[in-house]
Formats: C-alpha cells, sequence, structure tokens
C-alpha cells in the first residue's frame, strides 16, 4: 500500500460579498455545512471601485496521519509526500480564466459552522458558532479581516504558502504541501489548517487612503480591476465520495527482489544491472519481527554457496562475488525485513544452483563459520546474460490469482499477479511437472477504475512519486490496495500498464480485473 486519503474535517467559505441589495455586506455569514466551497474576485459590481472576495478555510485531520505513521502504515518522513487536492464543482455561473489560487497555513483557530447559504448569505453566526469573514470562532475576531494566515515574511512559498495556476478554471487542485504536513506532525505549527485565496495580483483592487484596510474591505493596491468569479470546489460534505477534498499520502513501497530474476554478472551490462538485491523475510508464527541479535542497527551478512552434488544444501566454501569480497553487507528495510546487494560473474561452467547464507560474522571459509550465527540459507537459480539477435516484442498474459468477487471497504489485501509470454509453448512434459512458467515485471503500475462510469478512482502513479508501482519476489509482481480509497457499494476494476524500455513509454495491458467493494458493516 503506497497511498492514502485524509478527509478535511472542517471546511467552510468566508466572504465580504455584498448581498443582493449591494448595501449590506455578507461579513457576518457562514457556509460551514455547504456542500460546495468557493473563492473568487468581484471588481466594481457596487460601485466604480468596489471590492468583493470570497475564501476558503479547510482543516484536515492531522492526527490520523501521526497515528498512521507511529503503526508504520505511513513512511517516515523524507519517504512520503502529501498533496492537497480539491475538485472542481461545475456549476452554471461565469468560471474564472488565467489565474492563480494561493493556499496559506491559516495562523489561528476557526470553528466550522453550520451555514449552507452560498447565494444570499442569510445565514449569518451573529455571534453564534462558525467562522466569517470578521470573526474566527465566537467571541474572536481575526487580526486581520479575511483571516489570519502566515504569508509575506513567515512563510516562504514552498514552505507554508503554496500556489497552483489556473487555464481554464475548470481544473483540480493538486499541490505538494509536504512541509506543512511535516511541520503539523512534528508540531512546528498548530494544525489550523489552510486558507485557499486567490492570490494578491488576482483578487480586487483597493486602495485606502491610510494604507490599511478598511472596515471589511482589504487594502490591495496590486490588485486586479477585473472580476474573477466564481471557482467551486466540492466540500467534505458532498454526495460525491471521490469529490472531496483530500491529503493524499503518496509513497514508494515497492519490494524488487531479484531472487527470481538473479542474473550473474556480464560485460554486456552496465554496473547497476550486474547487481541484484535479494531479501530476508523473519515470519515468526506469521508475522514479521525483528531478528533479536539484529533489531534495526546490528548487522547481518549474506554469503553464497554452490550446491551439493544434487543441489539440494550449500556446499564447499564461500564463493567469491563481483567486488572480490566473500561477504556482503546487508541492511535493516522494515519490521523483520532485510537486504542485501550482491553480484557474482558465471564461471566457465555456471553453477546452476545458488544458495545463499545470511549469517553474523565476516569470516571467510566454511559455510559454518566460527562464532558466527547462520539466521537463514535461500536458494537461488541464476540466470546468464545472452545478447540476442532479434528485437523484442513481449507480448503477455496476465491474471490476478487470488482476486475475490468481494472486498470490505476497511480492509487491505494484497493482490499476486501471475504474468508469462503469451506466446508460451509448452511441451506434455512441462505442462504435467512443473509449476507454469511466469515472467516478472520489473516496472508494473496499476489503476483501479469504476466500472458503471469509468471513473478513475486510483490514476496510474508513474510520476516521482511511483504510488501505485508493483512489487515482485521469486513468486512474481504483487501490489497492497487499501479498499477505504473506494466507495462501498460499487463494482470496480484493475487495470495495468507495464514498461517498454525500448519505446520509452507505458503500455496499458488488455486485461481488466472486476471486484466489489463493500460496506463493513454488512
Amino acid at each position: 500500500m503506497a497511498l492514502k486519503h485524509y478527509t478535511a474535517s472542517a471546511d467552510t467559505t468566508i466572504v465580504n460579498a455584498y448581498k443582493s441589495n449591494l448595501k449590506t455586506r455578507g461579513t457576518g455569514s457562514n457556509m460551514g455545512n455547504a456542500d460546495v466551497v468557493e473563492v473568487f474576485s468581484v471588481y466594481a459590481r457596487q460601485s466604480t471601485s468596489s471590492q468583493e472576495l470570497s475564501r476558503v478555510l479547510m482543516k484536515f485531520p492531522i492526527d490520523d496521519i501521526s497515528t498512521d505513521r507511529t503503526a508504520g502504515t505511513v513512511p517516515a518522513s523524507g519517504s512520503v509526500s502529501f498533496y492537497l487536492r480539491m475538485f472542481n464543482a461545475q456549476h452554471s455561473k461565469t468560471v474564472p480564466e488565467d489565474y492563480k489560487l494561493v493556499v496559506a497555513l491559516v495562523s489561528r483557530s476557526w470553528e466550522e459552522g453550520a451555514g449552507l447559504d452560498l447565494e444570499t448569505y442569510k445565514d449569518e453566526t451573529k455571534g453564534n458558532t462558525g467562522a466569517n469573514w470578521l470573526s474566527a470562532s465566537k467571541g474572536v475576531l481575526w487580526t486581520n479581516v479575511g483571516g489570519d494566515y502566515l504569508t509575506g515574511a513567515a512563510a516562504t512559498e514552498g514552505e507554508r504558502a503554496y500556489s497552483q495556476s489556473f487555464t481554464t478554471g475548470l481544473e483540480d487542485l493538486e499541490i505538494d504541501i509536504t512541509p506543512s504536513v511535516e511541520q503539523w506532525i512534528a508540531g512546528d505549527y498548530n494544525n489550523y489548517g489552510v486558507g485557499v485565496y486567490l492570490s494578491q495580483s488576482y483578487e480586487a483592487y483597493f486602495s485606502s487612503s491610510t494604507g490599511e484596510n478598511s472596515g471589511s474591505v482589504v487594502h490591495n493596491v496590486s490588485g486586479a480591476t477585473k472580476s474573477y468569479y466564481t471557482k467551486r470546489f466540492f466540500a467534505r460534505g458532498s454526495q460525491y465520495f471521490f469529490r472531496r477534498p483530500v491529503i493524499e499520502a503518496r509513497w514508494d513501497s515497492t519490494v524488487k527482489d531479484d531472487r527470481g530474476d538473479f542474473y550473474y554478472s556480464s560485460s554486456l551490462a552496465p554496473a547497476a544491472d550486474n547487481l541484484n538485491k535479494i531479501y530476508l523475510y523473519n515470519y515468526i508464527r506469521g508475522r514479521l519481527a525483528n531478528i533479536p541479535d539484529l533489531a534495526t542497527a546490528g548487522e547481518i551478512y549474506v554469503s553464497l554457496f554452490s550446491g551439493s552434488a544434487d543441489n539440494s544444501a550449500p556446499s564447499g566454501s564461500k564463493l567469491v562475488l563481483y567486488d572480490g569480497n566473500t561477504n556482503i553487507t546487508g541492511g535493516y528495510v522494515s519490521t523483520g525485513i532485510y537486504s542485501a546487494s550482491i553480484g557474482i560473474t558465471a564461471a566457465a561452467t555456471p553453477i546452476t544452483s545458488l544458495f545463499d547464507i545470511w549469517h553474523s560474522g565476516t569470516n571467510s571459509g566454511a559455510r559454518l563459520t566460527a562464532g558466527g550465527t547462520v539466521y537463514a540459507t535461500g536458494s537461488i537459480t541464476p540466470i546468464v546474460v545472452k545478447a540476442a539477435q532479434t528485437v523484442s516484442k513481449p507480448t503477455y498474459y496476465i491474471n490476478i490469482t487470488n482476486l475475490r468477487d468481494k472486498y470490505r471497504n476497511n480492509e487491505t489485501a494484497r493482490f499476486n499477479l501471475y504474468v508469462r509470454n503469451k506466446n508460451w509453448s509448452p511441451t506434455i512434459y512441462t505442462v504435467a511437472n512443473s509449476t507454469p512458467e511466469s515472467t516478472t515485471i520489473v516496472s508494473a503500475s496499476y489503476r483501479a477504475f469504476r466500472i458503471i462510469d469509468s471513473y478513475e478512482a486510483v490514476p496510474y502513479g508513474t510520476g516521482s512519486d511511483f504510488h501505485t508501482q508493483l512489487s515482485y519476489d521469486v513468486s512474481g509482481n504483487y501490489f497492497d490496495f487499501d479498499m477505504n480509497l473506494l466507495e462501498p457499494g460499487y463494482m470496480y476494476a484493475f487495470k495495468f500498464a507495464f514498461y517498454d524500455a525500448a519505446l520509452s513509454s507505458w503500455s496499458e495491458q488488455p486485461y481488466v480485473f472486476k471486484f466489489r467493494v463493500e460496506d463493513y458493516e454488512y
């Protein structure tokens, strides 16, 4: 699992816009219970230089992210990215074009409120619960009308203030706000959420004679003398499950275990491809557990041996590895998982079976080293690199071998992908006596979509985060998926894309794997 959503826990819209009578401003109105939020700027509607603005306040459950990090569900800082995602809400009004929205951290506590009216602004707080243009909460005024934010010298762009440009005005908002989320988790800043509003040059112009805000109107001499009305996003109370605002955590959780795809070193391959990464999984009573002698800090070593006459066990002395040593130092990956990168050159007559022994100590020589502890022994069938005389044109047959008809929306499931060359033609002996041949796809990605309308619930993550990449080990490719990402009560499907290095592009495979997600309460 490398993707998790944290839906907004509070949101509202605050405005200094005029009501329909064009005499009274809706500065006391609250829209905390509306199913959309909106940002706009209107210039010269009430007079030749009037300013009307709308801003959004939004808060997220950072404590839930902290809890998931403590539990190991979300990786440590530096290994995960957090994206603020807000989804465009179509409407019948004019949509602004060519503008920029700012996302800045709110610097004081505020209340969501229960107002609904975004049109006539009749749901006024009147000293009761709920933020508005003038008040952050009941009895507490903002220091600055329109909200208090970490801006200017207090907020460097890309640290506590962010922005995104919009062309058509119909785009969704997606901004990497990782630094701010990490600061919230660390307690460097209180989690008061974010404000979303037009950048200073797009909010309406107003010049106060004092150089300060005038009542509820923002002094903005660098503002725009045209209107940007109106950009709407779905709010957390929206009936549309996939359109609610979220912080999306993305990370690369892939395990690329070359045990089943282990190549001898060769002059035909670049140095990086002459190393194979193999893993040790320490399962105790069905659960991964650290080896007590090692935990997270101890050193573990790996050595390779040739097999006995019948290749049933290691024999002889340690083999000399690619770098001239007989021991490779392994490393801790996560609870109960250790890895090591190994390279070895084939002999004149390549050894058909290798055995990897994970042990303590760096003694050379015999398999059972004096003073050392053997933790585990594995087997490897190495492959000799060979050049080809034709261009590879692979086509694949794929199947999810453990796909179920239904899943609960509160479970995380592991899916095992079987892949083989579609043109594989086994002999009768092969069919009768061996496990079907499988192929490991080094670069593979999945997407999930809803069957009824083809809505793409989880797009391919083939960018910098690799959050939908598939892992692989000796058994083939696999991935974990959090069913909480999907709305229960619908049919969904997975599709897969494989990276074609020759074409430098991803190729989507034709197979579709369907399943249904049900609410865990039923």
